[in-house]
């Protein structure tokens, strides 16, 4: 089998840069995308794989972007990754622009990134399949005081994907999501808390191993690399430390007595 071009959002950091790292390892031709050239750069520089720099939340930029891959070879599959969350106030307190932030880059950029690169994906399904795996949240299931805005946007991530499964549905490109609960990276939670460190440090104190950024590039990867009638539709992971949303162990993990 030819190597397959996969193309990931969010690719400056976080999951976004260990998913690219991993599918590099596994001898994809990998194009990563994000706002950030200097980071890309180091990334390609680390790595050996392709980058473009484009702002999801820029259609001019997502139009570039398309341009650029028809222009270079066959898309074999998207990772929709880019995101974030900003601000942790309540439904009355929170910023309307924050929110606005969220929905643009969680939600429409997740339709903009799609609606452009389906050509191309479909392109490439025509010698076997095509794959688009996106990047929601479990806070997109699961409402809590402080998210209102990120659970929202995540919800809305979540119906997008599904309302494209339908919409593809009889062509051989699988639609997947996967859906991490907490994830310990170098700046979700710094940016959903405005660079304080100390509500950082909080939130993941005395938490036994939480899920890092590899974690999540593993389990995305396994995905993609599945015999191409094997559709994940949804992949939810966490740390065993986090048996729910709102049930999170702090402490040693071990077996009772």
């Amino acid at each position: 089998m030819s190597t397959r071009r996969v193309v990931i959002t969010g690719a400056s950091s976080g999951i976004g840069q260990a998913t690219a790292r991993l599918f590099a390892q596994h001898g994809w031709n990998v194009v990563g995308v994000a706002r950030r050239a200097d980071r890309l750069a180091e990334l390609e520089a680390d790595a050996g794989i392709s980058t473009f720099v484009a702002d999801v939340t820029k259609q001019e930029d997502v139009d570039s972007l398309r341009d650029f891959l028809a222009d270079s070879g066959p898309v074999h599959a998207l990772v929709n990754n880019a995101g974030g969350a900003f601000g942790a106030s309540s439904v009355e307190e929170s910023d309307p622009a924050d929110w606005q932030k969220m929905f643009d880059v969680n939600v429409l950029g997740v339709q903009r990134v799609t609606s452009a690169l389906l050509p191309l994906l479909r392109q490439a399904a025509a010698d076997g399949h095509a794959d688009i795996m996106t990047v929601t949240s479990t806070a997109g299931f699961v409402p809590y005081e402080g998210g209102g805005g990120y659970n929202a946007a995540k919800f809305a991530a979540h119906a997008v994907v599904g309302v494209l499964r339908l919409e593809l549905a009889g062509e051989p490109i699988r639609v997947m999501e996967i859906a991490p609960g907490m994830v310990k990276t170098d700046e979700f939670a710094l940016n959903r808390l405005a660079g304080d460190t100390s509500k950082v440090e909080a939130l993941y104190a005395g938490v036994e191993a939480p899920l890092v950024a590899e974690d999540v590039a593993e389990a995305i990867v396994h995905a993609l690399e599945l015999p191409g009638h094997v559709n994940m539709d949804m992949i939810t992971i966490r740390p065993v430390a986090q048996a729910a949303q709102h049930k999170l162990i702090r402490g040693e993990l071990k077996p009772k007595a």
